[in-house]
């Protein structure tokens, strides 16, 4: 596919990998997906660094290790691209959410909020500058899809159909959130007791069954086997050897 330039405002842009172990979460996805790096020094003593993730020189997300005081387990975190981030924020607690973190610049990149939905489920938001977000999706080692779990998808459809104009077709197990004409993610109530709201990136893969065993080789959890859905692919979900928890598809289309 072609090198994405833009990525429309209510569209997903970016994913995130906070790690309490940058240098192990490095050496796991390169060596499962082939992805090469470049280290981006942060704050002014640039002792901490983002850490790009690329596929053939170009963005498809980024690492970084958490500071001691953020107080929360390794996690994806999926960014969702907006013209003017300081209304949304703003709309999104007018809807019942919570802004976490922001607005505010990342140097000349952008600018970035952090928010939590009614339920507590993490996303980010991205106003682009220099950097548009990923520039390789819908391909194999790149995002395809990001899928929110929620206890209660009529509040969930509110909430993000409030602030981004998202519409959804059902179907008796999952939601598919629409925008633009298509179909861009998905919503499911959870499957197990316990689980918290969340969303999560699906990677697109040419084979789950090899790519799982490569995961589990390097040290990675399996959570869900991989299992076909007809019509559609088939995925499994893995958690990293720091924990945080991924999807991987091969699509049938």
């Amino acid at each position: 596919m072609p090198e994405v330039t833009a990525h429309a405002p209510g569209n997903f842009c970016w994913v995130e990998l906070a790690t309490t172990d940058d240098a192990a979460a490095k050496r796991f996805y390169t060596e499962l997906f082939g992805w090469t790096t470049n280290e981006i020094p942060m704050g002014e003593e640039g002792g901490m660094m983002y850490i790009m993730l690329q596929k053939d020189g170009k963005d498809v997300g980024a690492l970084y290790k958490m500071m001691p005081d953020q107080q929360m387990p390794p996690n994806w975190q999926t960014y969702v691209a907006t013209d003017d981030i300081d209304n949304v924020a703003e709309k999104a607690k007018s809807l019942g959410g919570n802004v976490v973190a922001g607005p505010f610049d990342v140097y000349d990149s952008g600018r970035m909020a952090v928010v939590a939905d009614p339920a507590g489920a993490m996303f980010g938001l991205w106003q682009a500058k220099e950097h548009i977000g990923y520039r390789v999706k819908d391909e194999s080692g790149s995002v395809c899809w990001s899928e929110l779990t929620a206890p209660d998808l009529d509040a969930a459809r509110k909430f993000y159909g409030g602030l981004f104009g998202w519409t959804w077709k059902e179907s008796p197990e999952y939601t598919e959130w629409q925008h633009g004409g298509q179909s861009i993610g998905g919503a499911m109530q959870p499957k197990h007791e316990g689980m918290p709201p969340h969303w999560m990136p699906y990677f697109a893969v040419d084979d789950a069954d090899t790519i799982v065993a490569k995961a589990k080789s390097l040290g990675a959890s399996v959570y869900v086997e991989p299992t076909d859905i007809p019509n559609v692919g088939r995925f499994a979900v893995v958690a990293d050897p720091q924990g945080a928890a991924f999807a991987i598809i091969k699509l049938a289309y």
